[in-house]
C-alpha cells in the first residue's frame, strides 16, 4: 500500500490548477484577451491626451492655409471711375509724404518754394515723368502702386502746394492703372 500512495502523492505533486477540459479552455482563451485588453487600455490612455511635438503646428489650419494662400492677387481697377481714384493728398499721404515731409535722400520738400522753383520750371509732363519713371533716390511711383492718374493728383498737389498752378489731370476712358499694365506683362 505504501506504493500505492507514493505514486498518489507523486501524481498529485505534478498535478496543476487546469484538471477539466473547459478550465483548459477558459486558461487559453483568458491568456489571449487578458494581454490583448491589457494593449487597449494602454493605447487608448496614451492617446487620449493630445500632445504637441516638434513641428506640430506646422499642421494646425492657419498654418496650412499661409502655406496654400496665393502669392499674388490680380485686382482690376476702373480707371475711369474717378470716384474710385485716390486725391492727390491722399496719395501723397500714402506714398510721397514719407520722404518728401522730411525732405529724405535730396527729395524737395512740401512746401518749399524754393527747392520746388527749378522742377516747377520744367513742367508738369517733366515732374510726372519723374515721379512715374523715378529719379535719384526715387523709385518708379515713388514704390506705390497707383494708377497714373493717381500719381499725377499726387504731384499736382506737391507742385501746386509749392507754389505751381497746375490743373489736377483728367482721367481719360482709356487709361489704363498701373497695376493693369504690370499684370498684362
Amino acid at each position: 500500500m505504501s506504493d500505492q500512495h507514493t505514486h498518489a502523492e507523486h501524481h498529485s505533486a505534478h498535478e496543476g490548477p487546469i484538471k477539466t477540459p473547459k478550465q483548459l479552455i477558459v486558461a487559453v482563451v483568458a491568456a489571449f484577451i487578458v494581454p490583448i485588453f491589457a494593449i487597449v487600455l494602454l493605447v487608448s490612455y496614451v492617446s487620449s491626451d493630445t500632445k504637441s511635438g516638434a513641428g506640430s503646428e506646422l499642421l494646425n489650419e492657419q498654418a496650412v492655409a499661409a502655406r496654400i494662400k496665393p502669392v499674388g492677387m490680380v485686382e482690376v481697377k476702373d480707371a475711369s471711375d474717378a470716384s474710385a481714384l485716390k486725391t492727390g493728398q491722399e496719395v501723397f499721404n500714402q506714398q510721397c509724404g514719407a520722404c518728401h515731409t522730411a525732405g529724405v535722400a535730396g527729395a524737395p520738400k512740401f512746401g518749399d518754394a524754393g527747392a520746388w522753383a527749378p522742377r516747377l520750371g520744367q513742367g508738369f509732363p517733366a515732374l510726372l515723368n519723374s515721379a512715374l519713371k523715378g529719379k535719384g533716390a526715387m523709385g518708379p511711383q515713388g514704390g506705390g502702386d497707383f494708377s497714373d492718374v493717381e500719381i499725377g493728383r499726387a504731384v499736382v498737389y506737391m507742385a501746386n502746394g509749392s507754389g505751381g498752378k497746375f490743373e489736377e489731370p483728367k482721367v481719360a476712358a482709356g487709361a489704363a492703372s498701373a497695376p493693369e499694365a504690370a499684370a498684362s506683362k
